[in-house]
């Protein structure tokens, strides 16, 4: 016989709540703490009302927009609410997994009885923070993270730096033309751009055809081989998202109808060195592979039947790698809110409005929704189901650390040299840009004959190489060549 349930350990999220600021005069927008503010009054308001005087937990996805609120951003969104949380926090990073994280962590504290109503909340107001002298806006002094020197040298600082190497690596191992890779991207950032053309959260509502996303132009410029503008995250927005969590007895006690209450699934979360010339391999990242498989078992899932998806996207080896894990076509749409390119791309945020969006969605078609968020340079993921149907008891408090089964499935790290000279194979690439769509260099990344990793540069001015690693007339992974040094710096050559 099955034990009653306990309905106040059963996490649930009552209300969502999104905010996308468009001031047509900039001394009227909204900073980043005036988006979270809104965007939790959004969704309390969503839930019924009355909920934020009886908010305990908080959880807050760090900004970049406006360093000078880092410090007073918990205290300064309790204030503005009136609330004193017994849990508050920001997270140490931007992360884009964090609103997962945070959501699966609230629904831990409510398993617990530590928590009866919690938020996870996040927003940027880069697109603002661009254009004012205190904010930390984009191309002006945007943070980023810190990075070892090895690193700077060689240009590899950046999100937009370090995906292509997964994606160039990954079409080799997919048995991939240029073109068949590329025509991939097409397929699945053309239906994202449908779902966010039709969705009123959405940043950039405009559905675009495959053929315009993979060619470059004046509107579509080249940013790092083989991406385009139209393939990665923008980021320069206005955005804000808030998810309500609380138990299910709260929701009936409150009268919250039935299909307006979305119940939390179990998660899984791994992750891969914070050093990205520490990776095992460029092809896969087994961090995201498991935490994929596990967030899929211990929710009893058939990855075929899922009702809804979200895999993140910030650049289109992520979804790639997450579908190939997950056996899913490039045809299966995989976003609700539209994807970092045209739904927005608020840095570490993106995930709340995904979840938002889900919650949206199934509560006029029911079902089972996926969550898969990626964080840092292809660092940290976290999954988690959604779903309209009733979780059995004791599903929460529940560990979604997975770590040891990624790192049990990496394999060797190979060493990383500075300095080798010698032959060496092509491990994986990219051809960094410049605002006017020219070569600024391009890095190489080799495998010597004893399986160390060497770092080359490709100097612009080398035409014939970035030829050969961008016209798709040869695949240069797996090609051969010459590590040589010059100074300080070491070069890449056919021989």
């Amino acid at each position: 016989m099955t034990e009653p349930q306990d309905e106040t350990r059963i996490p649930v999220i009552i209300g969502v709540g999104q905010v996308n600021d468009r001031p047509a005069d900039d001394a009227d927008a909204l900073d980043s703490r005036q988006l979270m503010e809104a965007a939790i009054r959004a969704a309390d308001a969503d839930a019924g009302g009355g909920f934020i005087s009886r908010i305990d937990w908080l959880g807050i996805t760090r900004q970049i927009s406006f360093p000078s609120l880092d410090k007073t951003m918990v205290d300064g969104i309790c204030t503005a609410l009136g609330i004193a949380p017994v849990h508050a926090e920001q997270s140490k990073g931007p992360n884009g997994d964090t609103p997962i994280k945070y959501l699966n962590d609230a629904a831990n504290a409510i398993g617990e009885g530590r928590a009866q109503v919690a938020i996870v909340a996040g927003a940027e107001a880069l697109r603002t923070a661009a254009r004012r002298p205190d904010g930390g806006g984009i191309g002006r002094n945007m943070r980023m993270p810190e990075v070892p020197p090895i690193h700077v040298k060689y240009g590899l600082r950046t999100p937009t730096d370090i995906y292509p190497l997964y994606e160039n690596a990954g079409r080799k191992t997919w048995g991939q033309t240029l073109a068949e890779g590329q025509a991939e991207t097409g397929v699945i950032w053309s239906l994202f751009s449908q779902v966010a053309a039709a969705n009123p959260a959405a940043w950039i509502r405009k559905p675009l055809p495959a053929e315009e996303i993979i060619t470059a132009s004046a509107n579509n410029r080249p940013i790092a081989f083989p991406y385009t503008k139209l393939m990665v995250a923008n980021s320069s927005v206005n955005q804000g998202a808030a998810l309500l969590v609380t138990s299910l007895a709260v929701a009936r006690a409150a009268g919250v109808p039935e299909s307006r209450i979305i119940y939390v699934g179990k998660g899984a979360a791994a992750h891969e060195s914070d050093n990205v010339l520490e990776r095992a391999r460029w092809d896969n990242s087994p961090s995201m592979a498991v935490t994929l498989e596990q967030v899929v078992a211990r929710n009893g899932l058939d990855p075929q039947k899922l009702d809804h998806l979200e895999l993140y996207s910030c650049f289109p080896c992520v979804p790639k790698m997450a579908r190939r894990t997950l056996g899913l076509p490039a045809d299966r749409v995989a976003t609700m809110f539209g994807g970092l390119t045209f739904g927005g791309g608020p840095i570490g945020n993106y995930m709340a409005h995904a979840a938002a969006s889900m919650v949206e969605k199934m509560r006029v078609e029911p079902g089972d929704g996926l969550l898969f968020a990626n964080g840092g340079f292809a660092t940290h993921n976290h999954a988690i189901l959604l779903t309209t149907r009733p979780q059995p008891a004791g599903t929460f408090p529940q560990d979604y650390d997975c770590q040891a089964e990624a790192d049990a499935r990496r394999g060797a790290v190979p060493e990383l040299v500075d300095g080798y000279e010698g032959p060496a194979e092509i491990e994986t690439y990219t051809v960094i840009y410049d605002r006017e769509a020219q070569p600024k260099f391009g890095v190489v990344l080799a495998r010597t004959p004893d399986g160390r990793r060497a770092i080359a540069r490709v100097p612009a001015e080398d035409d014939g190489m970035i030829a050969f690693l961008t016209s798709g007339a040869e695949e240069p992974v797996g090609t051969a060549g010459i590590v040589v040094r010059e100074g300080d710096f070491c070069y890449w050559s056919r021989g």
